[in-house]
């Protein structure tokens, strides 16, 4: 296993990270993920700490906080030789105090975390979502608070927008806080928005991309395709309406594309999926999810070899297209392009 520093962080973590969504199976989104009990948890962790996987990812809302529950569970006694990221902000039930990142909210939702999760401190703890009704510098003052208390090591985000991002990472900077070193998003060879905002602001501010759904929602794991419809078993059919849009035709482009590479590698569509990823700029670590053993050690395949320059270029421009303005005119101009290229 390769392992990577998050962002401008010292923390070290594996290039691959297992998610724990499937853990708890509770509720009408999460049960159609996965199921998993604390013995069937105990032995995917196994499986991962074998592989030198070491990074565990989950999240309060998970399962209503089960996923937490039986990470822990499955942990307990081997919490050094693990990290554990978790996540908050998303609402917890329908009270005032249920969701969010105000200070009380933050402070609280930490304390019932590290309940669950068997533990003293959380590795990493990243803001679900952004809270337009909590002021930034309330947030970054609070995870510093809570750094400094030593319940979290690092903060971060998930699923922000680019200026709220920044909004914060200044807040950080003129208060003198903790700056936050990790973006959780949603990045797949079907879903490439992270690149046109996200990654250069993560360049620039050296915060780590951890990704989220690396196979496009499942769409890219090889049994969707050209004549070949989503299966009757696929959990798509009770999630979609969850799920980030794509065309169609796009999304049997970048199949064709990764079946003609996985048959060149001798690979599985879901191993060249992954391995795209990792070479891309500011990604730390792809979480990879899995309900089974067989998804699991099918998905840890993905490291350990490299796509060839060739290989990388047919996915790229399979995958490609025309971003959304600002970003067009670098991409269609050469007098834009030229100005910033990092753009195009």
């Amino acid at each position: 296993m390769e392992y990577r520093q998050l962002g401008a962080s010292g923390l070290r973590v594996p290039a691959l990270s297992f998610g724990t969504g499937t853990f708890g199976g509770k509720g009408p989104l999460f049960s159609a993920w996965g199921q998993s009990d604390s013995a069937e948890a105990r032995r995917l962790i196994d499986i991962c700490l074998d592989a030198g996987v070491t990074l565990f990812d989950t999240a309060d809302v998970y399962s209503g906080g089960a996923s937490e529950e039986i990470l822990g569970d499955a942990v307990r006694g081997r919490r050094d030789a693990v990290l554990i990221s978790t996540k908050t902000g998303l609402p917890m039930g329908d009270g005032p105090q249920d969701w969010g990142v105000s200070r009380s909210r933050l402070l609280a939702a930490v304390d019932a975390s590290l309940k669950r999760l068997q533990t003293d401190h959380i590795d990493l703890l990243q803001l679900h979502a952004f809270d337009a009704s909590t002021p930034v510098e309330e947030l970054v003052g609070t995870l510093d608070q809570l750094i400094t208390a030593g319940k979290v090591r690092y903060g971060g985000v998930s699923n922000y927008p680019g200026w709220q991002l920044m909004k914060a990472q200044a807040a950080a900077e003129k208060l003198g806080a903790a700056r936050l070193v990790a973006h959780q998003v949603y990045y797949s060879l079907i879903g490439r928005a992270y690149e046109h905002d996200l990654m250069p602001l993560g360049a620039d501010q050296g915060i780590g991309a951890l990704v989220w759904s690396p196979l496009g929602w499942g769409r890219l794991t090889g049994k969707i395709g050209r004549d070949r419809p989503v299966p009757e078993g696929s959990r798509l059919h009770e999630t979609e309406q969850f799920a980030p849009p794509v065309d169609n035709e796009h999304l049997y482009r970048v199949v064709d594309a990764l079946e003609a590479v996985a048959a060149e590698t001798g690979r599985s569509v879901p191993q060249v999926a992954i391995n795209w990823l990792l070479r891309r700029p500011t990604v730390a670590s792809v979480i990879i999810g899995a309900r089974n053993e067989t998804q699991l050690k099918d998905n840890l395949g993905a490291v350990g070899w490299s796509l060839t320059p060739a290989q990388v270029a047919a996915l790229d421009a399979a995958s490609d297209l025309l971003p959304p303005y600002p970003h067009t005119p670098y991409r269609q101009q050469e007098g834009f392009a030229r100005l910033n290229p990092a753009l195009v």
